[in-house]
């Protein structure tokens, strides 16, 4: 199993971890329909009132898909199989509010996961990047998730800068991203303690809540998510010459800002 799950039936909180440490906490197929499963699970479990993801291991969040999951496309440019437009819990239907504790890195795909959440608290050694760019791939639906959380011009220069630089927690707090920063380490323990404040309210208000929210930003990423398969279609390299570009890559030659 690459997902932990544990739940505090006295506050009402459940814990899923990302725990796939040993890739970075990068979601592979399988991990893809274990977070489906466990998104709409969650519907039916009313001792559940609150969640907090994150990832193990400390030294990332989410980094996206795995580069070794092989997903077969068709030919057709007006639509893609993207395996990680499921992964979230609005995509499943969840209207429990979800909270991201973000320790060490969040990149691309990741940015699924933190565009269905609440609000995201990170540890002060957090960052957040876009590689897409930088190997021959348009950010499309990450841009779109970022786009709900951050002003215009920073959602672009994350998503154009690719693997140059990395943004800060101290940026993405004050971009409005994160919500909260902690003492590295501490994410999951903030996390935990917001969720079980909201936890401890009556459930219809705060799901009715969650709802609320969320329906004032629908029609903008809806319009926006149509447009993202004929973005990727024009404009991803081929495989082949994408995994060219990763394997030329230089570790660590990045700026944070």
């Amino acid at each position: 199993m690459a997902l932990r799950t544990e739940t505090d039936r006295e506050t009402g909180v459940a814990l899923v971890t990302l725990d796939r440490p040993e890739k970075l906490n990068a979601i592979d197929l399988a991990t893809a329909a274990e977070l489906a499963r466990t998104w709409r699970a969650f519907r039916y479990d009313d001792e559940v009132r609150a969640v907090v993801l994150t990832g193990a291991g400390g030294r990332a969040f989410c980094t996206g898909i795995d580069r070794g999951a092989e997903v077969p496309q068709p030919s057709s440019p007006y639509t893609i199989d993207d395996p990680l437009l499921a992964i979230g819990p609005k995509a499943n239907d969840l209207w429990k509010p979800v909270v991201a504790a973000v320790e060490g890195m969040a990149c691309g795909g990741a940015f699924y996961l933190l565009g269905e959440a609440e609000f995201v608290i990170a540890s002060k050694e957090a960052t957040f990047f876009d590689p897409h760019t930088t190997y021959g791939m348009v950010s499309a639906y990450e841009s779109v998730a970022m786009a709900q959380r951050m002003p215009f011009g920073e959602v672009a220069r994350m998503a154009l800068m690719g693997t140059a630089e990395r943004v800060s927690a101290r940026r993405a707090y004050e971009t409005g991203l994160v919500s909260e920063v902690t003492e590295p380490g501490g994410a999951v323990d903030a996390a935990l303690r917001a969720a079980g404040v909201i936890a401890g309210y009556p459930t219809e208000a705060v799901q009715g809540t969650v709802r609320a929210v969320w329906s004032a930003r629908e029609a903008a990423r809806a319009q926006a998510m149509a447009h993202a398969p004929h973005l990727i279609a024009l404009g991803n390299l081929p495989p082949e010459r994408q995994g060219e570009l990763f394997r030329k890559r230089a570790p660590g030659a990045f700026r944070t800002r």
